[in-house]
């Protein structure tokens, strides 16, 4: 699996400070959990858990491959299924979670569970995010700009406030097409952002190249 701009962002801005478990859903290749290993404390441990089979061993190659390997862990399990057996183990939450609707049609079976929201709907994902996180703790989610906007407002409806939010575009005077959320529990006071990823055609903003410089080897 390609590295994209979403899971990096995410990966990038999730707020570790403070956390000593995390748990990322629907890892996929685990760039995300491997990023969130670079930021956090050395004491801090990562979970993953991905569905599908060879995504979650992709995972675990590339955790065993990564100098943090003895912080990363990979469930190949489904994340309800997970939930139930997990109850209030972590601090910080992140997913990159599917959007597209069955009707969209993807290239194979595979690309099709990690996109579709059949598998994992929006409601379910955090309902499953609701039952793992301790009362502290918080969810950060990266989607398309107005899939996010009605996922925040699903999570709000559930019992979840909005404590962190980026919205993202290309650059400036286009639209805006990435939404960057972080939830929790306790009533908080939100903070908003936006962020143009290049400042013109081809040459990234000086902001996206403070958030990517740890991680970028070439940009």
């Amino acid at each position: 699996m390609k590295v994209g701009t979403d899971g990096v962002l995410l990966g990038a801005t999730a707020p570790v400070s403070g956390a000593k478990r995390i748990l990322d859903i629907g890892c996929g290749s685990g760039l995300i959990a491997i990023m969130l290993a670079q930021r956090s404390d050395p004491q801090t441990t990562i979970d993953a858990v991905e569905l599908e089979p060879a995504a979650a061993e992709q995972a675990a190659e590339n955790f065993r491959e990564s100098v943090w390997a003895q912080r990363l862990s990979v469930f190949a399990q489904d994340i309800n299924d997970y939930a139930r057996q997990h109850p209030a183990e972590y601090d910080l939450i992140v997913s990159n979670p599917p959007y597209f609707e069955s009707a969209v049609d993807c290239r194979d079976e595979a690309r099709n569970a990690a996109r579709y929201t059949e598998t994992l709907t929006h409601a379910a994902l955090l309902e499953c995010a609701g039952k793992l996180i301790t009362p502290q703790g918080l969810f950060s989610v990266v989607l398309p700009y107005d899939i996010g906007l009605a996922f925040e407002t699903l999570a709000n409806h559930q019992g979840w406030f909005t404590a962190w939010r980026m919205a993202v575009r290309d650059r400036p005077g286009k639209p805006l097409n990435r939404l960057l959320l972080t939830l929790s529990k306790q009533p908080v006071e939100k903070e908003e952002m936006e962020l143009d990823l290049r400042k013109s055609e081809g040459i990234y903003s000086e902001a996206f190249c403070a958030l990517i410089a740890d991680f970028y080897l070439n940009y």
